[in-house]
């Protein structure tokens, strides 16, 4: 079931890759003058439902061997949060007929499906802390409402893209560019983690954590930072270049660092084959896009995502915590950023609905707005130790 269940989810993946082509195609087809959806975008949406049918039977045959909604680690999390972004896309799609939409969202949840796959995939049965049903109803009410909230990303980009000018220096082209780097961080981080799996790099260190308690770490990658009163124990291996306190995991820290390291490398490649910003290669493809369009898509995308990630990250959430932890909150720092990103979505409908911040304002509060719970993430699942680190194995 578990083999079955591997394929169903590499399937969608090749899927969404070759339905991004046919709505690429679509916006390119120069007997589209009004870059509306064609046979192409009509291709590219079936494909994609296909996919996300295919993505559903890999959700429901991994619940079937588990015994328990697949949810409970990164890896779990994160294809989950890719399948409720492609649903989303999908439904936003049919209501507005915008191809260029799926040239933005599907390539962000496929980043979503590979970089979840960098992290242990194996079943395993769940800890006593997440033996409830409340496991099934906040963790995915919470991830369903990111979604929703990420299309308004996507949107935000499609809008920036075309806005923005590239001809001339700007502090918008700058912070632009700086998103696409960021995006293409991921896919450094993707190359290079597959690189070193494929190699089969393995290093175990003696250290001690948080609590005192002596045990061994694996790492994956040359340990560029190792942990608290760490002893490498693993010969002909990389010793590490900094040692890290035990609130910190420096073995996700590690990670990050590669991350960022393999990104720049790649953004460079980029750069020398286009010759431009990753901003401006893009920009031809948003040419024809009505802006007042794309804003409306990002703003609906909020509205409807806003209240159901409220329900999932916070109602539901502080109900488990009051039955698994007796209290409703604790300064978890995932609770914190869950917190912060309520905050910020609440004040970006403020701000449209009275301010007036439309448009370009508006893209530009989507595009934070999913930074933020990309770091909630990435970061607070991969680097900052607390009661929510058993999301990050």
């Amino acid at each position: 079931m578990v083999t079955i269940s591997s394929n169903l989810l590499y399937t969608a993946f090749i899927l969404y890759l070759i339905a991004t082509v046919f709505f690429a195609g679509s916006i390119k087809d120069k007997k589209n003058i009004n870059k509306g959806p064609n046979k192409w975008a009509a291709i590219g949406l079936w494909i994609t439902i296909i996919g996300f049918a295919a993505q559903l039977g890999y959700f429901i045959t991994r619940w079937i061997a588990a015994g328990h909604a697949p949810v409970s680690n990164l890896f779990e999390f994160t294809t989950f949060f890719g399948m409720s972004l492609v649903g989303a896309f999908i439904v936003i799609y049919l209501i507005y007929k915008t191809p260029i939409l799926g040239v933005f969202t599907l390539p962000v949840a496929v980043l979503m499906i590979a970089y979840a796959s960098m992290f242990p995939r194996e079943v395993s049965p769940l800890i006593p802390a997440l033996q409830s049903d409340w496991l099934h109803i906040h963790v995915t009410t919470a991830a369903v409402g990111q979604a929703i909230l990420a299309v308004s990303f996507a949107a935000g980009i499609i809008y920036l893209v075309k806005s923005v000018d590239q001809s001339k220096q700007s502090k918008q082209r700058f912070w632009l560019e700086a998103v696409m780097f960021g995006l293409v961080c991921t896919l450094g981080f993707i190359i290079i983690s597959s690189s070193f799996s494929a190699s089969g790099y393995k290093a175990e260190f003696n250290w001690v954590d948080k609590n005192g308690q002596e045990a061994v770490l694996e790492y994956h990658m040359p340990a560029l930072t190792g942990p608290n009163e760490g002893k490498l124990i693993t010969e002909g291996k990389f010793e590490p270049l900094a040692e890290m306190p035990a609130i910190i995991n420096a073995k996700k820290l590690n990670t990050v660092i590669w991350s960022l390291a393999s990104g720049i490398i790649l953004y460079l490649a980029l750069r020398l084959i286009l010759r431009k910003r990753v901003g401006a290669a893009l920009q031809p493809l948003a040419k024809n896009i009505n802006l007042d369009l794309v804003d409306e898509i990002g703003y609906r995308s909020v509205l409807i995502g806003f209240p159901v990630f409220t329900l999932g990250a916070l109602i539901f959430a502080m109900i488990w915590a009051q039955i698994a932890w007796t209290r409703f909150w604790g300064w978890d720092p995932k609770e914190v950023w869950a917190l912060i990103t309520f905050l910020f979505y609440a004040a970006y409908l403020h701000l449209r609905l009275s301010k007036g911040w439309h448009g370009e304002k508006s893209a530009w509060l989507a595009v934070i707005g999913f930074i933020i719970i990309m770091f909630n993430l990435v970061a607070v699942n991969l680097v900052i130790a607390g009661l929510h680190s058993y999301a990050g194995s």
